[in-house]
């Protein structure tokens, strides 16, 4: 990918990802986010269970926004365009109501976006 693909990544990334590396770390401890998601084609419902796929991305998300734009591998830009995508197709499935417990807001927090955050 050339820079200015990078620069644009990076611009989107931002401002896709509204939670800092520490608030998204301390939600993914929590049992809700755990509890959320799809793991091998499956979805969660205990969380004990199998990690999926949004908290393994979640992971991934701290360790990027720890780096320096220097240190950014391709594989880092190539999943930061991921996530990207999956909070705009997920935003876009906003389900009607009160939508602060619900399980559309936990998967998007595993991702990095809190839908309730200004």
């Amino acid at each position: 990918m050339a820079n200015d693909d990078h620069n644009e990544i990076a611009k989107d990334f931002d401002t896709a990802v509204n939670m800092t590396p520490s608030e998204l770390e301390g939600w993914l401890e929590t049992d809700e986010s755990k509890s959320v998601g799809w793991a091998g084609g499956e979805p969660k419902s205990d969380p004990g269970g199998k990690e999926s796929v949004g908290h393994k991305s979640g992971e991934l998300i701290v360790a990027i926004k720890r780096k320096k734009k220097a240190a950014l591998t391709e594989a880092d830009y190539a999943h930061m365009k991921k996530v990207v995508g999956y909070v705009h197709r997920h935003l876009a499935q906003k389900p009607s109501g009160d939508v602060e417990h619900s399980r559309w807001r936990q998967s998007l927090m595993n991702w990095g976006h809190d839908p309730m955050k200004r």
